[in-house]
């Protein structure tokens, strides 16, 4: 688990209203909130440069790009994530303002504190999400793409991307881009 629950259970909406309030971000999970750790620059430069290729990317799709700031809402589990960087292109998503639901892309950076957890029971509850065809994690030691991506059968098929490959593909958005680009100005953990 990310950190120590705070002891007290919230509904999801007692956790909204809280997080407007709060200068920390707490993830929530079936009425406990746990605060996120802190990250470190290659964490948020690559979670940065992402989101700016994506934005640019999706200009004028009518798909958004979101950033760290933005919460994923897994309904059916009674689930609350912030994804490094989530890509929504359904319209449904306008509604809540404080939060998406219908995602078709979320992007994971690892850090040594969540990579177990950002691999094995997030990358589960994600799976709940009927929108997401693409799963994907970024690892900041190495150049190394991992995308997880849902097939025509709903099995998870994994792609991965490393140095030797000049370039990665994110299916889910049509967006293809070079490594090198994805981690300029990352200096590795």
């Amino acid at each position: 688990m990310i950190a120590s629950p705070h002891q007290n259970y919230f509904t999801a909406q007692e956790y909204l209203q809280m997080e407007e309030q709060s200068d920390i971000k707490h993830e929530y999970i079936d009425g406990y909130i746990y605060a996120k750790p802190e990250v470190l620059d290659p964490h948020v430069t690559v979670a940065g440069n992402l989101a700016v290729l994506l934005r640019n990317h999706v200009r004028g799709s009518g798909c958004r790009v979101y950033m760290a700031d933005m919460k994923t809402r897994i309904e059916s589990l009674n689930r609350f994530y912030y994804p490094d960087v989530m890509v929504t292109c359904d319209r449904r998503d306008r509604e809540t303002p404080g939060y998406k639901r219908f995602p078709c892309l979320i992007v994971e950076v690892l850090s040594n504190s969540t990579e177990a957890f950002d691999r094995g029971d997030k990358f589960a509850d994600y799976q709940a999400l009927e929108s997401l065809q693409e799963y994907v994690l970024i690892n900041t030691k190495r150049q190394r793409v991992e995308c997880f991506r849902r097939n025509e059968q709903g099995l998870w098929v994994l792609q991965s991307y490393t140095s030797e490959h000049q370039s990665f593909r994110l299916n889910s958005v049509d967006f293809e881009e070079t490594m090198a680009t994805l981690y300029e100005d990352v200096v590795f953990e």
